[in-house]
């Protein structure tokens, strides 16, 4: 027991020391540079993030909200997708093929719901063709809806 306290006690003061270090990092970034320090912590400052600042969280509750409601329709798709399933997590399969989403690479959607729909596997290359062919209707269906 004493071990593991010291153990967590150790952890604990390796990320303090790392906060603070990185504090001083930007203080002194700050000091050096002036406000153009800034430019070392946010990739586009001149953008218009400030203006469209949660954006993305609306756009992901939207998102995540049109993906729960496909999944849970009469859709061939969404019904073999919940007969693939099985007992697993409805919601939890939502949730992440919602982050899979994201992803701007289409390549990488494919893969990413393919291993998905196998229950987090990895398979990248795979000859299960109803696995494929399930994993390239959903993203199709997706593309449709969002």
């Amino acid at each position: 027991m004493a071990h593991k306290r010291e153990t967590h006690t150790c952890n604990n003061v390796n990320n303090f020391a790392e906060a603070l270090a990185t504090a001083r990092q930007m203080q002194q970034n700050w000091l050096t540079y002036g406000v153009d320090f800034i430019n070392f912590y946010v990739e586009d400052v001149n953008g218009d993030w400030l203006e469209t600042w949660g954006n993305d969280e609306i756009l992901g509750n939207s998102r995540l909200d049109a993906i729960k409601e496909f999944l849970v329709s009469d859709d061939n798709v969404a019904v073999r997708v919940r007969q693939y399933l099985g007992e697993r997590s409805l919601f939890d399969f939502a949730v992440t093929l919602e982050e899979y989403w994201r992803s701007p690479e289409v390549d990488n959607r494919l893969i990413a719901v393919k291993n998905l729909l196998a229950g987090g596997e990895n398979i990248i290359d795979t000859d299960d063709i109803s696995l494929v062919d399930l994993a390239n209707s959903l993203l199709v269906k997706l593309a449709d809806i969002l």
